[in-house]
């Protein structure tokens, strides 16, 4: 390529790959592939190696990607976080096998350890005293986000170490586990929101909330693979480093390899490679690092990238096949969701014949027909997805939704802004059972016993028709089915009387209010203190929750503006089901004011601190600024402290922060 041109394309490629980053790291909905956007990046790389005159510093072949999120206090790593350089064939790492022998004294040879490449969002944890200190996102390697009260939500991250190490600093990935994924994925097309792309998105989508019960909610897990600092331990190599963070509680990653031959490096990386279809997690390559620590100073660093590692990337396993048909499904909220039906085929190790469209505008957007030859891959090597279209058949035509539900006949509409198309007739039958599954849910009014099957069945018998009717059930009836009996009937039934003792929230959210989570459904209580309150409420009045915004206001109006939305109700009532929210609060202290957590504090979690505050009333903000009442600060308060001092904002420690409560 002559050089205009190669410049013209390097600042294409530069505006294609900076926009594609951001939606990646940034806003963690990314529009390509990961091979799609590893092959703009190779060009860039080539063109750049063949000109090097056209390299900028800018370039994302220069620097670390990811920005830090307005959302979050800004962390300074110690440590810079670096990226690793990809590779994509044995030959590249063959000659990166060479680099780095050129770059020892003669005589010395690297002896390399070979591990799994977690696929998920790079994170920092800090430990003072074998106390954790503070958690981070890599952000763009030098300066990430603040996530420490959503780290300390993940099980496997410990609060202590075993002993108390003076100061360690350990580089993990946070990731979504395969099955975590699927129910997530599950829940969101049935609830009409758009659903996450693979597991690594939804461990960052999950981890950069600004509510931590709902990164709690996600099942996160973590596997920690280096340490970036310790002080009072003397540690030499890698491998040495991660026995000892297993010694000393870490989640370190679940195995690796020395091997000294690049040969031997290839075969495990191949290991590997035919190992990961079986691993519970997603792994989008092999990691190869040299293992001496001495040895890796003298082979040194570019500003992206450590020259003593490298990343081999596994390519995406992808096949061809046929659309036959398109099945359309109608969700709990009435969403109608298209399901590709296809020539069987093997994927990742399983038969696929089927695979989620999402909504209208995934379908014209490819163009996709009945009878056209598709390729298919599996999202997080779980969820079946169509990549594109391979080739369309003689005629085809792209596939128009119905404009009546398939199960009730009802005219569907589509809401300005939402991509599904939707059923509003609440006695819509498709909507009735997974309606009834989600009332009876642990979340909700949790009735233990009241599955996906027992619904079915109830439902097929005509025992129930909506949710109300569980509180008429005949237990004779229940015990008549089969695969019952007098034994599981008994149990039903009592889970069932146990439910109407259930608090204000748990009924509201068992309603199945859009936008109205578990979190929306206790605002609600806690603001009305009854049912009938909630049901006369103003737009105003709603909205002028903390917390709540119009379109949650506006879901709530909806919602009991329909007359069957007040029977449901009042069906409820007369079984004696409760309706006054019983959620304890002492008093309202706090009420009004905003406090703001920051450093580790002696004796308890920001969790548990956070949960005394709501209980008198307060609420809690993830940043300090002039609407901010208190800051409760532990040791390494950091930037937050810095901030309310410049502000000055009144700041306690946790001593009188508990003489407040007590």
């Amino acid at each position: 390529m002559e050089f205009e041109a190669a410049r013209k394309r390097t600042e294409e490629l530069r505006e294609q790959i900076a926009y594609h980053s951001r939606r990646y790291y940034e806003e963690d909905a990314p529009e390509l592939e990961d091979d799609e956007f590893d092959a703009l990046t190779r060009e860039l790389r080539a063109l750049e190696g063949e000109y090097p005159q056209l390299i900028t510093p800018d370039s994302y072949t220069q620097r670390v990607q990811g920005e830090r999120s307005a959302l979050f206090s800004p962390v300074k790593h110690e440590v810079p976080l670096e990226s690793l350089q990809d590779v994509f064939s044995f030959d590249e790492l063959r000659e990166f096998d060479r680099r780095v022998r050129e770059a020892l004294p003669e005589g010395e040879a690297p002896v390399y350890v070979v591990e799994p490449k977690i696929d998920g969002l790079s994170v920092a944890l800090e430990y003072v005293d074998g106390k954790l200190l503070r958690g981070a996102t890599r952000g763009d390697g030098q300066t990430g986000e603040d996530v420490t009260a959503n780290l300390r939500t993940i099980r496997s991250i410990p609060d202590r170490l075993t002993r108390p190490v003076p100061r360690l600093i350990a580089r993990g990935e946070a990731y979504m586990p395969r099955e975590s994924f699927a129910r997530l994925v599950a829940a969101q097309e049935e609830n009409g929101e758009k659903a996450f792309k693979n597991p690594r998105n939804a461990a960052a989508g999950s981890l950069r909330q600004k509510d931590s019960a709902v990164t709690k909610g996600r099942d996160l897990d973590i596997f920690i693979f280096n340490l970036q600092l310790v002080e009072g331990e003397e540690v030499g190599s890698h491998a040495r480093s991660l026995e000892l963070m297993k010694e000393l509680g870490l989640n370190t990653i679940p195995f690796y390899t020395r091997v000294s031959a690049i040969d031997e490096v290839i075969r495990e990386v191949e290991r590997i490679g035919e190992m990961r279809r079986g691993f519970p997690y997603d792994i989008d390559g092999a990691v190869v690092k040299v293992d001496d620590f001495a040895m890796r100073e003298r082979i040194g660093s570019t500003s992206k990238f450590p020259k003593w590692a490298s990343a081999y990337k596994y390519p995406p396993e992808e096949k061809q096949t046929r659309l036959l048909e398109v099945e359309i499904n109608v969700g709990r909220t009435g969403v109608l969701t298209p399901t590709g039906i296809f020539d069987p085929v093997t994927l990742a190790g399983t038969t696929v014949s089927r695979a989620t469209l999402h909504n209208e505008d995934f379908i014209r957007e490819k163009a996709l027909g009945v009878g056209d030859t598709v390729v298919l891959r599996k999202a997080g090597d779980i969820i079946p997805e169509v990549v594109r279209v391979a080739c369309h058949a003689d005629g085809s035509v792209p596939y128009e939704m119905p404009s009546h539900c398939p199960s009730c006949g009802s005219e569907v509409f589509r809401e300005e802004g939402e991509a599904a198309l939707r059923c509003d007739n609440p006695e819509c039958p498709a909507q009735q059972q997974r309606r009834l599954i989600h009332f009876a849910s642990r979340d909700a009014m949790d009735i233990e016993g009241m599955g996906a099957a027992v619904a079915e069945q109830l439902i097929a018998e005509g025992l129930v028709s909506n949710a109300y009717d569980l509180y008429s059930l005949d237990r004779e009836a229940v015990a008549a089915l089969e695969r019952k009996g007098e034994k599981s009937a008994d149990n039903l039934m009592a889970a069932i009387e146990k439910s109407k003792e259930n608090d204000l929230y748990r009924v509201i959210f068992a309603l199945g209010i859009r936008h109205i989570g578990q979190k929306g459904a206790k605002l609600l209580a806690e603001r009305f203190g009854e049912m009938d309150r909630i049901m006369e409420a103003t737009p105003e009045e709603l909205a002028a929750i903390d917390g709540f915004g119009k379109i949650m206001a506006d879901s709530v109006i909806q919602f009991f503006a329909l007359p069957q939305s007040r029977h449901f109700v009042e069906q409820l009532k007369k079984a004696g089901v409760n309706m006054a929210c019983r959620t304890e609060r002492t008093d309202s202290r706090f009420a009004g004011m905003t406090f703001v957590l920051t450093g580790a504090l002696p004796t308890m979690t920001r969790d548990e601190a956070s949960a005394l505050i709501e209980k008198f009333g307060g609420k809690t903000a993830g940043s300090v600024s002039k609407k901010t009442s208190v800051v409760l600060a532990g040791e390494g308060g950091g930037s937050k402290l810095t901030k309310a001092q410049e502000l000055g904002i009144r700041i306690i420690d946790e001593a009188e922060f508990l003489t407040m409560v007590e």
